[in-house]
């Protein structure tokens, strides 16, 4: 084969190796649009609207325009000027029908100042000319004081980290300095605190229950394996909500578990078990259960009995036998139950909401409540971004300690 035959022949191969990259590129092009539409457009989405917000920037250019203008310090009430802007810009919002998510937004960052704006909005649409400033300050004695500016000039930027701020407790005050919020303001790092301590507690619940089960399970014959294994898969079949629910009728004051401690004479009066944290600990531990029964069941019937067969030759006890053979190779299946578990504990939304009590809701109940009740999509968006970056964190620790080469599904 002469030199020009072997070129022609490389052309085609890499011809063919291309086709062939096309074809699997377009097996897999429905899969990469199905995720970036699910999982990384609203991904994005959730990690912009935590850092992004032009609501007031972009209501009321003018009025920021006229405080650069002016660059007056923060405890001072800007002059005229800037309440001319200000009439002009809350004019045009007025028609826009822009005044309500203005106001709303003002009264994320301090709570009455929507009724200030929309007090003022009204009776300047109704105004002709100025001057502007004994108008305001008529409106509301707020207008006369720093610190409505100093809130407004807090949003003068269209990217910011005050949603961040508040997620961990904190706030950025009238006159720009970053302080704590008030003690009855300061609840999202002790709700991320019980996030990780419940998800934590039903993890090593689930690890010390589906051990045992998992074992059992792996060292029966295949046929009463299976027929058992069934029973484990039997709660996927049914409903989230039909198995919280389920937990509220057994666990009540007049349940199940209450009835028949009762009528055994063991309690005198029904034990608290449901609304409070051990009706959620109990509940997310069921219902997670299978999710560590599952992996330790694969990774152990992969364990040849023969190496504790051997280790019991040599001389070793059962438990050591146990402990320094069988164990070990379990650990696979143990680090895949356990961040299944833990990771699927962290965004538990209904079972905490039907069987917890008003102390024992998780970080998802506050990140449904700001995007569905009180419409503060930003704050959502910095809870639901310091969740994702912890999880990341704790899984980056996982993986320096443990390894995530270890973790093994089957």
């Amino acid at each position: 084969m002469d030199k020009g035959e072997q070129n022609d022949l490389i052309r085609r191969l890499r011809r063919a190796e291309w086709r062939g990259r096309l074809r699997a590129y377009a097996l897999i092009a429905p899969l990469f649009v199905f995720v970036a539409l699910s999982f990384l457009l609203p991904l994005g989405s959730v990690l912009l609207n935590s850092v992004y917000d032009p609501v007031v920037p972009d209501g009321l250019p003018r009025t920021f325009k006229a405080l650069a203008d002016w660059n007056g310090p923060r405890d001072q009430v800007p002059p005229e000027p800037v309440f001319a802007a200000l009439a002009l810009d809350v004019k045009i919002a007025a028609r826009a029908e822009k005044s309500g998510p203005i106001g709303g937004r003002l009264n994320i960052e301090e709570t009455g100042l929507r009724s200030v704006f929309m007090r003022a909005a009204r009776r300047v649409s109704a105004q002709e000319q100025g001057p502007w400033t004994p108008f305001f300050e008529s409106a509301d004695p707020a207008w006369a004081k720093p610190a409505i500016w100093g809130t407004i000039r807090n949003l003068e930027s269209r990217e910011h980290t005050l949603f961040f701020l508040s997620a961990v407790d904190m706030k950025r005050q009238s006159d720009g300095q970053v302080a704590l919020q008030s003690d009855d303001q300061r609840i999202h790092v002790t709700i991320y605190l019980r996030t990780l301590g419940v998800a934590l507690t039903v993890t090593l619940a689930c690890l010390a229950l589906g051990f045992p089960i998992a074992y059992l399970l792996a060292h029966l014959r295949d046929k009463t394996a299976n027929l058992l294994l069934i029973l484990v898969l039997l709660p996927f079949w049914t409903s989230l909500l039909v198995r919280t629910t389920a937990w509220v009728v057994v666990l009540q004051k007049e349940g199940v578990v209450n009835s028949l401690l009762q009528s055994l004479g063991i309690i005198a009066e029904p034990l608290p078990l449901i609304f409070n944290r051990f009706g959620v600990v109990v509940a997310m531990t069921h219902i997670l259960l299978p999710f560590t029964i599952l992996p330790l069941y694969s990774v152990m019937r992969q364990i040849p009995a023969s190496y504790v067969r051997a280790a019991r030759s040599l001389g070793a006890s059962p438990s050591l036998a146990f402990w320094r053979v069988y164990l070990p190779q379990c650990v696979p299946g143990l680090s895949a139950g356990a961040l299944l578990v833990f990771i699927l504990s962290l965004g538990y939304y209904i079972t905490p909401a039907l069987v917890g009590g008003a102390t024992d809701q998780l970080i998802s109940h506050f990140i449904a409540d700001n995007i569905g009740r009180s419409l503060n999509w930003g704050l959502a968006s910095a809870l639901s971004s310091i969740l994702l970056v912890a999880v990341l964190a704790l899984y980056w620790a996982y993986d320096r300690v443990a390894g995530v080469s270890n973790v093994r599904l089957g």
